[in-house]
């Protein structure tokens, strides 16, 4: 091991007894920005590298969430507005994420996958990837990881809507009736992360301190944690470091 290791070990340890004690999130969501940019960084001709690099680094991300105990993580992968990009960018990095949620829900994984994003506009080839990662986890014990692919915080909430009045309906009821009962239970009830708690922490790479369309209803009382590093070079201890600042935080919740 040589020096620089050594330290960054020390460091390491000394972050992990810091948190022992101080409150920790349930549910962590992370935005993985700045794949092109690391790629343009590091001298490569292709953004595509990037996103290669980006996909190991969450299945490191992945291994660090099992550590801390946390139960829950979103990955913003693919928003809605990324599909406007050229196809010589967009299908590598389809692609991409294709292999990587086929990789993640292997056999020996311990991660219970779920597509949380509109399948329907994305390719038949990567919807179905999608699909059949999320119902050969079905069941298991670890991270419940959800995927944000074909994600736009404002469609989501249109589909909810959606979804709400269908369900009225077909219950036989009249809008009338729902405008007198709604409330914000009822469309939080037909979110794509229905049923699960809301993100106590959500981390940006890249040093964008803006959601872009990212979990806009769930993240009403988020904690938010910005970095400047690129997704590719995130560290462990760059989570520890946000899982460090979540602690020191007070959750007011308004009161």
């Amino acid at each position: 091991m040589n020096l620089r290791s050594l330290v960054y070990s020390v460091y390491e340890r000394r972050l992990t007894r810091k948190l022992a004690g101080k409150p920790a999130p349930s549910h962590v969501g992370v935005m993985c920005d700045g794949n092109r940019r690391w790629a343009k960084e590091m001298g490569f001709v292709d953004p595509n590298d990037g996103h290669r690099m980006g996909a190991v680094k969450i299945k490191h991300l992945l291994d660090w969430c099992d550590q801390a105990s946390i139960a829950h993580v979103t990955l913003y992968l693919l928003a809605t507005d990324n599909l406007r990009r050229p196809a010589s960018e967009l299908e590598p990095l389809l692609r991409i994420i294709e292999d990587l949620v086929t990789e993640l829900a292997e056999d020996g994984n311990p991660w219970q996958l779920r597509v949380v994003g509109a399948l329907d506009v994305l390719p038949a080839e990567t919807a179905a990837a999608l699909k059949a990662a999320q119902e050969r986890t079905v069941g298991r014990a670890g991270v419940q990881v959800n995927l944000a692919v074909g994600y736009g915080g404002r469609r989501e909430i249109a589909d909810a809507v959606r979804s709400l009045l269908s369900e009225h309906a077909q219950a036989g009821g009249t809008i009338e009736e729902l405008v007198e009962v709604l409330d914000v239970e009822h469309i939080a009830e037909h979110l794509y992360t229905r049923g699960q708690p809301d993100p106590d922490l959500i981390i940006r790479t890249s040093g964008e301190q803006r959601l872009s369309g990212f979990l806009l209803w769930q993240s009403a009382q988020s904690e938010f944690y910005f970095c400047d590093m690129n997704w590719p070079d995130f560290r462990h201890i760059d989570f520890l470091r946000a899982l460090r600042a979540y602690g020191q935080r007070q959750r007011r919740y308004g009161a």
